[in-house]
């Protein structure tokens, strides 16, 4: 996601932790174009990511698998970053 993207002509915080989840989000969908990571940094840092209806299963997997595994891979690449703290939402 670019800056151009969000609206925003700051730099985003943790962008290895963006550019993760956007790759992991749009491996594991159908609808790849689909894929949006929005960050939220005014309580704490909160990446929001949106998919496809029909998709929202297969990134969320089975017992909340997938997602967990997502969540922790973010979250290193945003130790990365600097960032700590971190929470990983997936939103409708």
């Amino acid at each position: 996601m670019s800056d151009a993207e969000t609206g925003t002509s700051e730099a985003l915080p943790a962008p290895t932790a963006v550019a993760v989840l956007e790759y992991l989000a749009q491996a594991l969908v159908a609808n790849p174009d689909e894929v949006r990571v929005e960050v939220d940094d005014s309580d704490g840092l909160t990446f929001n990511v949106s998919v496809a209806d029909g998709d929202m299963g297969r990134v969320i997997g089975k017992r909340g698998r997938v997602a967990n595994a997502i969540r922790d891979v973010s979250r290193a690449a945003a130790a990365k970053d600097g960032e700590t703290g971190v929470s990983i939402e997936f939103v409708d």
